[in-house]
């Protein structure tokens, strides 16, 4: 049972709520609202004694104000089971910040020869997003799908170089 400590941070990109474990960071929302409990644990704002917490918050908040970033606070990936955690764990250690990878792409270098969909669908199971950069996955005729919105994605992609900003930004 997991006690998860969490806190809500206001970005450009729009709020975000970090929870983490005595492990690491558990969990990555695009809203700000308290997560749920894990395995019977509780759920508490964060406080100052929270040191991952914080850092992990304070992480987010510099990536999101567009700084080059390599997220040092440990992952809790309690959320994520078998391949998917496979996959998950695959991209956090080899996609870094500004560089990108179609779905197939990572589908292959995971094994899974012919699993772009499969990899699709862990991207959007992704309970650890922008941490675990899923939205540095991308489908082979653009930019693919992302759970809170493509045009977030975009921005997203803008923010760490990826893609430039359209004229009409």
């Amino acid at each position: 049972m997991a006690d998860i400590a969490w806190r809500c941070v206001d970005t450009p990109l729009g709020p975000f709520t970090v929870a983490t474990t005595g492990d690491g960071v558990v969990s990555v929302d695009f809203r700000a609202r308290p997560p749920r409990p894990v395995d019977g644990g509780g759920v508490r704002p964060g406080g100052p004694s929270d040191t991952v917490l914080n850092t992990a918050v304070d992480e987010v908040a510099a990536w999101a104000d567009g700084r080059p970033i390599t997220f040092s606070v440990p992952i809790d990936w309690a959320l994520t089971s078998g391949v998917q955690r496979d996959v998950l764990r695959l991209l956090y250690a080899t996609v870094p910040y500004g560089e990108t990878i179609g779905y197939g792409q990572l589908a292959d270098r995971a094994g899974l020869p012919g699993g772009a969909r499969l990899v699709g669908q862990i991207m959007g199971s992704n309970p650890i997003p922008v941490i675990v950069p899923c939205h540095r996955v991308l489908a082979a005729d653009g930019i693919g799908g992302y759970g809170p919105g493509v045009e977030l994605k975009r921005r997203i992609l803008v923010v760490e170089g990826v893609l430039q900003p359209s004229l009409f930004d």
